[in-house]
């Protein structure tokens, strides 16, 4: 009996050691240094710190839902009230976001960068992957449109964890925004994290998921079911860019992929030649931008003259 016991408690006690660890990993992944994202982006030219200085700006400050503050910063060198929201993936903040916003800003619309829940100057304890994050991606939307009226023409690009974000949100009741670019989304965080155990970790995901998923569901009130943008895509009815890289080999190209043939209604594909995850940009600049002008003027959001 004392033998049964002593197993019955050393299995529980792994269940529970596995639990917590696997957990922690999720909801306190590692970021990357700041200062090494600044670095990064002024080295590459993505970043000029004189040229960002003297945009027309404001820093805003505003609550998330969740209690914490949410941290962006409002571009608006135009007239114009075409605005482009920029939601950056996951251990990376607002300054990663520039890059992106310079593209609009050439475009004719004015920006909001802001730093996720943890991430950056924003407030937050955990990284919840799109399940919290599109709450606050909502604030941002309700603020900008209090903002600046109602009649915007609005745009949300995102990256990674940003694009998983961002359809998350348009999936939940409401079209937020006038159109979405998804950069390098997952399809489903537990098929995601299923593969990156299986490809990083050499480990066989049943049963570590479920267990994984109980804890997940004890600590932090979400289960990693929650987190499947496949799920909401044909909810989304305004138009979305989908934008994969064919040699990323962390979330795989067949994400995005299959997020693009169960969207219904006005949609682009454009898959880049190079470049590893979330460096579609960086490694494929013309054809990056001839894709996203091609979806504005397809439909209706770029005049030809722009």
């Amino acid at each position: 009996m004392r033998k049964l016991l002593r197993i019955l408690f050393s299995f529980l006690f792994f269940l529970t050691s596995f639990g917590v660890y696997f957990t922690n990993r999720i909801m306190y992944i590692k970021k990357k240094d700041e200062q090494l994202i600044l670095n990064r982006e002024k080295n590459a030219g993505r970043f000029d710190p004189d040229e960002f200085q003297y945009l027309p700006k404001r820093e805003v400050s505003i609550p998330s839902p969740f209690g914490y503050e949410l941290k962006m910063i409002l571009v608006e060198p135009h007239s114009a009230k075409h605005y482009i929201i920029i939601s950056h993936g996951v251990t990376e903040n607002k300054i990663n976001s520039i890059k992106y916003m310079k593209l609009f800003l050439e475009r004719g619309f004015n920006a909001v960068i802001y730093d996720h829940r943890r991430h950056g100057e924003s407030g937050g304890k955990t990284t919840s992957y799109g399940y919290y994050e599109k709450f606050d991606l909502k604030a941002v939307v309700n603020w900008l449109k209090k903002e600046k009226g109602p009649d915007l023409l609005l745009g949300i690009h995102g990256e990674s964890m940003g694009a998983a974000t961002m359809l998350l949100y348009a999936g939940m009741v409401e079209d937020g925004a006038d159109f979405y670019i998804s950069d390098c989304s997952f399809s489903d965080f537990k098929e995601q994290l299923s593969y990156l155990l299986k490809t990083e970790m050499k480990l066989t995901p049943r049963p570590l998921l479920p267990i994984a998923d109980v804890f997940l569901r004890m600590r932090e009130r979400y289960s990693l079911r929650d987190i499947s943008p496949i799920s909401v895509i044909q909810q989304i009815k305004n138009p979305i860019l989908f934008i994969h890289s064919k040699k990323d080999t962390y979330i795989l190209p067949s994400m995005t992929e299959a997020l693009y043939e169960k969207k219904k209604g006005p949609k682009m594909l454009f898959l880049a030649e190079n470049g590893a995850h979330a460096q579609s940009l960086n490694e494929n600049k013309e054809d990056y931008e001839a894709a996203i002008d091609e979806f504005l003027r397809e439909f209706g959001f770029l005049n030809k003259d722009t």
